[in-house]
């Protein structure tokens, strides 16, 4: 007599995978709600003029920093050509131009708190300190051995091999693929 196979088991769903589609759905119900609400006050043509406005700052936003990191990127590639300084930073006027486009963009979606959230990145200490605050957060996630760079810049190449986890069957039959550059 066989036995029937075990029960899959259930994988967790991860808080983030059950939390997101909740508040994206939360948020689209406050952003139409609100629509309404000014919509009763002030009418439909200024909701419109709201959105459409939102929209050509948002695009306008957009085109800017894009022509600005163009030029940064221009300027870095001109620099490596010349070999002057290669891994000098850029000024700091030309950088943030990641919030800078994510405002526009929050600009462009329709809704008012999409639009407040756009507007607040458009104020450079609010960048800032975004920018401030994804760096802290992504330094946390990464490892450190994924960070490792020799003395002059370069980024050493490697691999990570864990010794926390068993290896799986015939992990050592097989040899490494070799490090390409």
């Amino acid at each position: 007599m066989t036995g029937s196979p075990p029960p899959p088991t259930r994988t967790q769903r991860s808080r983030a995978r059950t939390l997101v589609p909740l508040g994206i759905a939360a948020w689209l119900v406050l952003e139409i709600w609100l629509l309404s609400l000014v919509a009763a006050e002030a009418g439909g043509l200024a909701v419109l003029a709201l959105l459409v406005g939102g929209g050509v700052l948002g695009a306008a936003v957009i085109k800017r920093a894009g022509r600005r990191a163009f030029r940064t990127l221009t300027e870095t590639l001109q620099q490596q050509e010349q070999r002057k300084e290669p891994g000098a930073a850029p000024d700091r006027a030309s950088t943030g131009n990641g919030f800078l486009m994510l405002g526009g963009l929050l600009l462009m979606l329709p809704g008012l708190i999409s639009d407040a959230a756009g507007l607040l990145l458009l104020l450079p200490p609010v960048r800032t300190a975004a920018a401030r605050y994804a760096e802290k957060a992504l330094e946390r996630r990464i490892p450190a051995t994924v960070r490792m760079r020799r003395p002059d810049g370069k980024v050493v190449q490697g691999e990570v091999i864990r010794h926390d986890t068993p290896p799986g069957p015939g992990a050592h039959d097989e040899p490494h693929p070799p490090l390409t550059r």
